[in-house]
């Protein structure tokens, strides 16, 4: 089976997230894409984020009616910070071999993945599948490969979806008293009031 993983912060999970999930799903025939809620995010360390009981609950909410989608909550069971490394390691451990990962990346995280916890490692266990995110440059996967030796065979490059949608933004917009009723599945605003 073909399955795919979408890691992050999901503070809160928003629609373009799951606009992702369903376009690459559909575009590679993916059996399902697992949302793997970030329980101590390394590279946001120094960011103030929602207690991870919360992010998980959003996305149970956002996730509930869509066959297709399945929460995992081992980062946030994880303790000490993630890596996705890690956390693709148990999940190979957890699905068996015979299971293939996709791994679901903004343009903006191809671009950081030299910095992350063993590159060279991660991609040898999983594809990458990189999509658009408004306001940052396609990665430069010639420079990425003499980083990462061997990375674009893994790399596969979706154009789309193109939906300009921050977490940040949400938050900001919630804070100032403002509607978020276009951005985020109705549950997850509920939760949010």
């Amino acid at each position: 089976m073909n399955i795919g993983v979408l890691g992050g912060t999901f503070d809160p999970i928003h629609n373009a997230h799951l606009a992702v999930a369903e376009e690459v799903r559909s575009q590679l025939n993916l059996a399902e894409v697992l949302f793997v809620p970030a329980g101590q995010p390394w590279l946001k360390a120094d960011s103030p984020i929602s207690p991870a009981e919360h992010r998980v609950n959003m996305v149970r909410l956002a996730i509930a009616d869509k066959p297709h989608f399945r929460l995992s909550t081992m980062e946030v069971e994880r303790p000490g910070p993630t890596y996705t490394v890690d956390t693709m390691a148990e999940l190979q451990t957890q699905l068996g071999a015979e299971n293939d990962l996709f791994l679901i990346l903004g343009w903006d995280n191809l671009a950081e993945l030299p910095r992350w916890k063993e590159p060279s490692r991660l991609i040898t266990m999983c594809r990458l599948v990189v999509v658009p995110r408004p306001g940052y440059p396609c990665p430069d996967l010639k420079a990425l490969e003499a980083l990462i030796p061997g990375l674009s065979q893994r790399v596969l490059l979706l154009d789309k979806p193109k939906i300009d949608i921050s977490a940040s933004e949400i938050r900001k917009r919630v804070a100032q008293g403002l509607s978020i009723h276009h951005l985020v599945p109705e549950p997850v605003e509920r939760y949010i009031r």
